[in-house]
């Protein structure tokens, strides 16, 4: 089953017009895709309805609007990404991540802030 937190480039585009916009009817969302992504409307309308089955948007009386917001919904793709290819493991993705690089002092400085502050007890 598809993750509802891994968008396809395009739909990460289209996410993206929403979250610029919104509230925005679809109508006028219709227009914008259009313009921005040369699709038609049934693509924009077929694409609205999966992401708002996902739980990322959703369309009541023609308005269109967020139920996760942008930050939101990329908090939880990190975590949805984290948990798929290093088993949940936050210390195996920092370790993947500055394998080929150095961190400097205000990153390490501003990672140990994090740290502490989401430390439990």
């Amino acid at each position: 089953m598809k993750s509802n937190y891994r968008l396809a480039e395009m739909e990460t585009k289209f996410a993206d017009l929403i979250w610029e916009r919104e509230p925005i009817e679809s109508p006028e969302l219709v227009k914008v895709a259009e313009q921005e992504l040369n699709w038609k409307k049934s693509t924009t309308y077929t694409n609205l309805r999966n992401l708002c089955k996902r739980g990322i948007f959703k369309n009541e009386n023609a308005l269109v609007t967020s139920v996760l917001k942008k930050d939101e919904f990329y908090a939880k793709q990190s975590k949805d990404y984290v948990q798929r290819t290093f088993g949940g493991s936050l210390p195996k993705f920092i370790s993947a991540f500055v394998s080929n690089g150095k961190l400097n002092a205000e990153q390490a400085e501003e990672l140990k802030r994090l740290i502490d502050e989401h430390k439990e007890g």
